[in-house]
């Protein structure tokens, strides 16, 4: 009797638990697609600060000698500023993803350097009408007296 019993509740089984297991995967998959995205969306982004960063200290070391040696007061030199930050920026190694030309700027305070970057998505694409994720960062220094 008992063996019955287990074969007519298999017959009322219709398939639940495949349904619900398919849809958990495509929804993993899913998301695990947008977190590649989103992954590779900070680590690019990551690299265009340090490459921002790395310009804008390279600037700040541009200090105007002669102005410096007869008032005592640490400014910059314009024109050795934005020298420094540009040679900072094309000796970077990973240039892949600065989109255009990065803006440097400096005065006799401070030096702000723009770098901007595209981002390929991969399921984001979809979302984004195709078009790469726009990034831009900003750093700025300005020199200072050592103590």
């Amino acid at each position: 009797m008992s063996g019955r019993r287990l074969r007519s509740e298999r017959n009322h089984e219709s398939g639940h638990v495949t349904f619900f297991g398919i849809g958990m995967v495509v929804v993993l998959l899913f998301v695990s697609g947008f977190s590649i995205d989103l992954w590779r969306a900070f680590s690019e982004r990551r690299a265009l600060a340090e490459m921002a960063d790395a310009a804008a200290a390279a600037g700040a070391n541009g200090v105007d000698v002669v102005s410096y040696r007869s008032s005592g007061e640490v400014r910059l030199d314009p024109t050795l500023a934005e020298t420094l930050a540009w040679q900072s920026l094309a000796a970077q190694p990973d240039r892949r993803s600065v989109a255009g030309v990065p803006t440097v700027i400096a005065d006799a305070d401070s030096v702000e350097v723009v770098v901007t970057g595209e981002v390929e998505m991969t399921l984001l694409r979809v979302f984004m009408d195709g078009e790469p994720f726009q990034v831009s960062v900003r750093a700025e220094a300005a020199p200072r007296r050592g103590g």
